[in-house]
């Protein structure tokens, strides 16, 4: 299963902790849908990468409009010639909607393969030396939504990821971090079992370790407080480990979730975050799907 399927298919448990609000969160996503076919983002523009969560956040809750609302606005954005990475691959994680994607395979891989690195690895910035580890995840799934074999990246992304290991444990996005990060963790680990491949222990425990005192997770040791970004990542990353995060920690990230949520129908992405969004409305639902089972 797929990166992407695999997150739709948790989201879509979250309405069992939600009951009847799951209604107001459809609603919600529904709302941020622009005439023109794109989710809207914090600007009220429509834009590819809060599309990413506002279709799969629908899906996951059943409530996805017709392909005419937003099939339009996606092809629109294939005569683009010079979308940068995180942009391309959220086209490529839409198109994986609609049945003509076929058509788009061969353009949109060629142009996901220029972003590869020296390393093996993907990153943002062109022609890079080394890959990092939310290049890399972002490319796994993008490989996956092409249909395209694991395995003829495997060997490059696996060495470009066992150059973000930092000393403590996990692993930081870039090589130049020396410490660990939750979402370059999470990233790493959910890459890793796309291949088979499981962390080893000490990166599961630091990752476990990053749950604050009051619930949520950390973005790094040092944070001041948690954010639903995080929390949702490193609960999907235990999960996919077979991590059991026991009554005590769920009931503290069920009680962290509950301070950000608005009768609105979304997600405050933190204690300080005002905005709302497509991106962190997805993240709840993902994070609340992790926490009924």
């Amino acid at each position: 299963m797929s990166i992407r399927l695999e997150m739709i298919q948790v989201a879509r448990l979250a309405p069992e902790l939600l009951g009847d609000a799951a209604g107001l969160v459809r609603s919600f996503m529904i709302k941020q849908l622009h005439d023109n076919g794109g989710f809207v983002d914090r600007k009220g523009d429509p834009d590819l990468y809060y599309t990413v969560f506002g279709l799969d956040g629908l899906q996951s809750l059943d409530a996805l409009p017709e392909p005419s609302r937003w099939q339009p606005f996606l092809e629109s954005k294939l005569s683009i010639d010079d979308s940068d990475f995180v942009h391309l691959c959220c086209l490529i994680r839409c198109l994986s909607i609609i049945p003509e994607k076929g058509a788009f395979r061969d353009e949109l891989l060629k142009k996901l393969l220029e972003f590869q690195c020296a390393d093996g690895g993907f990153q943002p910035e062109k022609d890079a030396t080394h890959g990092t580890a939310y290049g890399a995840f972002l490319a796994v799934g993008a490989f996956q939504d092409l249909g395209v074999n694991l395995l003829t990246c495997q060997d490059g992304i696996l060495a470009s990821l066992n150059n973000l290991r930092t000393p403590d444990g996990g692993w930081g996005n870039d090589g130049q971090q020396r410490s660990a990060a939750t979402n370059a963790t999470a990233a790493v680990m959910t890459t890793l079992r796309q291949f088979g491949m499981n962390p080893d222990s000490e990166a599961v425990h630091w990752l476990a370790s990053n749950c604050h005192p009051m619930g949520g997770f950390l973005a790094n040791p040092l944070a001041p407080v948690p954010d639903l970004l995080s929390t949702a990542t490193a609960l999907h990353a235990l999960s996919g480990v077979q991590y059991e995060i026991g009554e005590d920690m769920r009931e503290r990230c069920l009680d962290f979730i509950d301070t950000l949520w608005t009768n609105v129908g979304s997600f405050h992405g933190h204690w300080h975050e005002d905005e709302l969004d497509t991106e962190y409305t997805f993240y709840g639902l993902l994070a609340l799907g992790h926490l009924s089972v």
